[in-house]
């Protein structure tokens, strides 16, 4: 079955410390930081998608392009909002306009794709990378 363009998604939360630029290691400053505002992005689109995908497939982000304009506080609500623009014809991309709000306004926008892959092939793809590690 081919998910359908026009899919929406959205996610509220409220910057906790844990979001904060200066907790996850992208910069001194304590707002919410951009791998936080990319985390949601993510989020949101492959909840958005999940429910219209084959028993044992997800979707996996392979690429990502936003700019973060404005800054965040802690404790301000954010709101992440997906679309589903364009699924390739043979189902495995899938791209997203992006934007995400705080209670004062615009904060992100962009675009995001993800790929449909089985769970279970991927994940065991990607374990058997241990076995292929370089010796130091």
């Amino acid at each position: 079955m081919a998910v359908q363009v026009g899919i929406r998604g959205e996610k509220k939360f409220v910057v906790s410390e844990e979001m904060l630029a200066s907790r996850v290691g992208s910069g001194l400053v304590n707002v919410f930081a951009t791998p936080s505002m990319i985390a949601a992005i993510e989020n949101t689109a492959a909840m958005s998608v999940q429910p219209e995908l084959e028993e044992g497939k997800t979707t996996v982000g392979i690429s990502i392009n936003v700019s973060h304009v404005a800054a965040t506080p802690l404790g301000m609500e954010v709101r992440v909002e997906t679309e589903l623009t364009e699924a390739a014809s043979n189902g495995r991309v899938m791209t997203f306009k992006v934007t995400c709000y705080d209670e004062a306004g615009l904060i992100g926008e962009g675009t995001h794709q993800r790929a449909v892959v089985d769970r279970a092939r991927f994940e065991s793809k990607a374990a058997a990378k241990l076995s292929q590690k370089k010796a130091d």
